[in-house]
Order: structure tokens, then C-alpha cells, then sequence
């Protein structure tokens, strides 16, 4: 049986920008914004799929 590893729990920014279908100025301008939250390890910069879920839901909340 073949291990399938789980999905991740956050991202780092370049996938964000994919996950979220954005340019990294654009996430950036959502980070200074307060509109995502972001944290570091070590320095990499990484943005939670909760969040990222979160955020898209909202917006969806809104556009209804």
C-alpha cells in the first residue's frame, strides 16, 4: 500500500499566489491590508490553507 502524503497546512507565498489564483503583489497588498495572515520559519513566509479558505469564503460571502 502506497503512502500518500496530506495535503499542507500552510504554504509558502509562490504557492499562496497559485492556491488563491494572484500575483505576489497582490498577496502582499493582502497581507499589509489585513485581509491574510502570514508567519515565518526560519525566513520563509508562509500563509495557513485555513486562512487561505477563510479568505476566499468571505469574499464569496460578500459577492452574495
Amino acid at each position: 500500500m502506497k503512502h500518500q502524503d496530506p495535503a499542507p497546512l500552510a504554504h509558502p507565498v509562490p504557492a499562496a499566489c497559485a492556491r488563491l489564483g494572484v500575483s505576489r503583489t497582490t498577496l502582499y497588498a493582502l497581507l499589509a491590508a489585513g485581509e491574510l495572515r502570514s508567519f515565518k520559519v526560519g525566513a520563509k513566509t508562509l500563509i495557513s490553507e485555513a486562512d487561505l479558505r477563510k479568505f476566499v469564503a468571505e469574499k464569496l460571502g460578500e459577492a452574495a
